[in-house]
């Protein structure tokens, strides 16, 4: 059985579920008991030092990092295939990712750093939405283009883009930043979601979702830490939040990526 280190919220652990689940793998969710802690110790620790999820344990095969993952199950379980077969559509799929994996993730995850984990208030909260909302629209213009008059990204079939654009858009779309109605990104949206693997991993988010004003309080009385890293940190500050950069060192409820010192 293969076990997959996951929360429902990340995009990136989406990413890995739609695609199993696409290819017909068996696996088991777990949400580490350590995530958010950033502690050392522990099975989740020893699969990926840097405590992210996704982590995918295959045997005695452990891997972290979404897109290394995302390779690994394609060249493990090649059939239903997700990239498709040119060397150019190849790049085509894996740029899409890359942009949705950074600069697509980091808006999304600001507008959730507002939403749910109440990091700003006021004026500020208004100035980070806003600019999260108008950088969304750019990022989904972006995808519109790529995505053009086809039914997926890779053309005729679902593939490789769909599966790390799916989570995001999503995401929008739960904030109330969706792509205009009846728009062709839209459309896709709807389509995507009937598949069977997204429509799974989507009821999932949705669940935990639901559970996010409970568990917010974790995050900023400090007994869970959000992790800012790289495309994370860099929104947070050219979007105008260093101060809640600032707050978040201050109060000892924001962490950076490993290797950390004491």
């Amino acid at each position: 059985m293969v076990l997959l280190y996951e929360h429902p919220l990340s995009s990136y652990a989406q990413k890995i579920k739609i695609a199993l689940r696409e290819k017909g793998v068996a696996f088991t969710a777990e949400l580490p008991d350590s995530f958010g802690t950033g502690r050392a110790d522990g099975p989740f620790a020893e699969a990926n030092p840097r405590t992210e999820v996704p982590v995918l344990i295959d045997g005695t095969v452990s891997i972290f990092e979404s897109t290394i993952i995302l390779e690994y199950i394609e060249e493990r379980w090649p059939d239903p295939p997700l990239l498709p077969r040119t060397p150019a559509a190849r790049a085509f799929a894996r740029i899409t990712e890359d942009v949705c994996d950074t600069q697509y993730e980091a808006v999304n995850w600001g507008f959730g750093e507002v939403l749910w984990f109440r990091r700003a208030t006021g004026a500020l909260a208004d100035h980070l939405r806003a600019q999260a909302a108008a950088q969304t629209r750019v990022l989904q213009d972006w995808l519109a283009g790529r995505l053009g008059d086809a039914d997926w990204f890779g053309g005729q079939g679902f593939g490789w883009a769909d599966a790390a654009a799916a989570p995001l858009v999503n995401r929008s779309v739960h904030y109330g930043l969706g792509p205009e109605p009846g728009s062709p990104l839209r459309r896709w949206h709807a389509r995507v979601g009937e598949r069977p693997a997204v429509a799974r991993t989507f009821a999932e988010f949705e669940a935990a979702a639901a559970r996010m004003a409970q568990a917010a309080d974790l995050y900023t009385t400090g007994t869970r830490r959000r992790e800012y890293r790289d495309h994370r940190l860099e929104w947070m500050v050219k979007s105008g939040g260093l101060c809640v950069v600032e707050a978040g060192l201050r109060d000892g409820n924001i962490r950076f990526p490993w290797p950390n010192t004491p």
